[in-house]
């Protein structure tokens, strides 16, 4: 189990923010960190590996790793980080960014094909497209047999076929290795199918902590569905307003009243929801 109870504070473009988090995670669990932009995702996770220092207790299969009197350096925390950008080695070959971890071929080799890689182990990372390079990245943090996998948005510089693809590999890693993780994402679809437990930030705190279903599903009153996005624009049109939003891959246009058209503006976060709905699935 880890037990993380760490307080750190932010200065960000609104101010101050204490950061405060405490929350346990069992052996194992697949961990989504979500909120908004800001909200402390990033910190929390560079703390948990100790890139970034902050207040308070790290303790792992009660093992400290951080306290008072305790702050053990990120290469002696039995972790493995998976960041954006994929931080290969551009002089070693794929598999060479693999032993350079762990002199272990056989994890290497297997890792490489689970990840359909193992044609590409003598190649350089600058021959890779952007998703091989994120696998090997991937393939990389697994090289020490981590304790914990951290991830912050690994695939978000991916498109959605790729995208999918690696979220798979990811899973199937997951299951294969049982390493506990915990990984920082934006994309509702990519939590509810990798995670066991998602964990939303807002202000530096955990506003909401549950299953996939629980977090993701929610919806008010009697909304029949509900989604969340950004309004790119609002466009007049006679005399009505139209509000372009962008969900997920898709730009959705939704009609305004006079007085919604006022109050939102541009840039922000919004949920389109209504009560009266009655969807077609096709394939």
């Amino acid at each position: 189990m880890i037990r993380v109870d760490i307080r750190k504070p932010l200065h960000g473009a609104t101010g101050t923010m204490n950061l405060k988090i405490k929350l346990e995670i069992e052996k194992n669990d697949f961990v989504a960190l979500s909120g908004q932009s800001g909200s402390g995702k990033t910190t929390l996770l560079r703390i948990m590996a100790g890139l970034t220092e902050g207040e308070g207790e790290i303790f792992i299969d009660g093992n400290c790793w951080q306290d008072s009197k305790t702050w053990l350096p990120p290469q002696k925390r039995e972790i493995g980080f998976v960041f954006q950008d994929y931080a290969l080695f551009p002089n070693m070959s794929v598999e060479e960014n693999l032993l350079y971890v762990r002199k272990d071929l056989a994890l290497a080799r297997q890792l490489l094909e689970m990840t359909e890689l193992e044609e590409m182990k003598t190649r350089y990372p600058s021959s890779l497209s952007g998703g091989q390079q994120q696998r090997v990245s991937l393939c990389r943090a697994m090289m020490n047999r981590p304790k914990l996998l951290l991830m912050d948005e690994p695939l978000s510089a991916l498109d959605p076929s790729m995208r999918t693809k690696l979220q798979q590999e990811i899973l199937q890693l997951h299951r294969t290795f049982g390493t506990t993780t915990v990984m920082v994402s934006h994309d509702p679809s990519e939590m509810f199918r990798l995670a066991s437990r998602v964990i939303v930030l807002e202000n530096g705190a955990i506003k909401a902590d549950g299953p996939p279903k629980e977090i993701l599903l929610q919806t008010s009153g009697s909304q029949k569905f509900s989604f969340e996005g950004e309004l790119l624009d609002i466009v007049k049109m006679d005399v009505i307003y139209v509000a372009i939003i962008s969900i997920g891959q898709q730009l959705v246009e939704v009609v305004l009243s006079p007085v919604e058209a006022r109050d939102l503006k541009i840039g922000e976060k919004v949920r389109v929801s209504t009560k009266a709905f009655a969807p077609t699935i096709q394939n």
